[in-house]
Formats: C-alpha cells, structure tokens, sequence
C-alpha cells in the first residue's frame, strides 16, 4: 500500500483529513490545532493542494493517537457546515449500515 505522502493529491473541492482513532476506532477529522474531532464541523477545511499536503503530512507523523489518514471530500453549506462529500464518507459518520449483533 502507497503511504499517503507519496499519494498523488488531486483535490475537485474542498476536503478534511480524517482517520480512525487508535483507542477505540473512531472516526476522527484533523483540526487546524493539529487536534482531532469526532465531530465533522470541527474539521480543518482546505481547498488548496499545498495546505492539504501539510494536513495529511501531520496527521500521518501523528499514529499514535490516530491511524490511516486519508484526505475526504466534502460539501459546503450555504450557512457554512460542512457535509460528508460522498457516500464512504456518509457512512463512516454515521456509523454501521446494519444493526451490530448485542453481546452480554
């Protein structure tokens, strides 16, 4: 598998960094303090190849608190929220697409 750092960037829009958190999996978005958010909103936003090499280049030096960052698109709303930018990215925000069998 390519290291995203070697991974050519090719960006349509405006994207976030996201990854899974190491502890437990979650899905974590990159912040502009160099923290992660479980919440989308949160996410630092870049249109611009250059910022997004920055971001992804961060996120990877930092696998001991998350793991597998990858760049995601995303939507832009009117009033300034931001929306997952394809269906992956759907689904990993709201988790499963199934029920989860209960354990006891």
């Amino acid at each position: 598998m390519t290291s995203p750092l070697d991974q050519k960037i090719k960006i349509t829009g405006p994207v976030v960094v996201t990854a899974n958190r190491v502890g437990d999996g979650a899905v974590v978005y990159r912040r502009a303090d160099g923290g992660w958010s479980t919440r989308l909103p949160e996410a630092a936003v870049t249109s611009n190849v250059a910022t997004a090499r920055e971001f992804i280049a961060a996120a990877v030096a930092d696998d001991l608190r998350a793991v597998g960052p990858y760049i995601a698109p995303v939507k832009l709303t009117a009033d300034g929220g931001v929306q997952p930018g394809n269906l992956r990215e759907l689904i990993r925000l709201g988790g499963p697409t199934i029920d989860l069998p209960v354990t006891f």
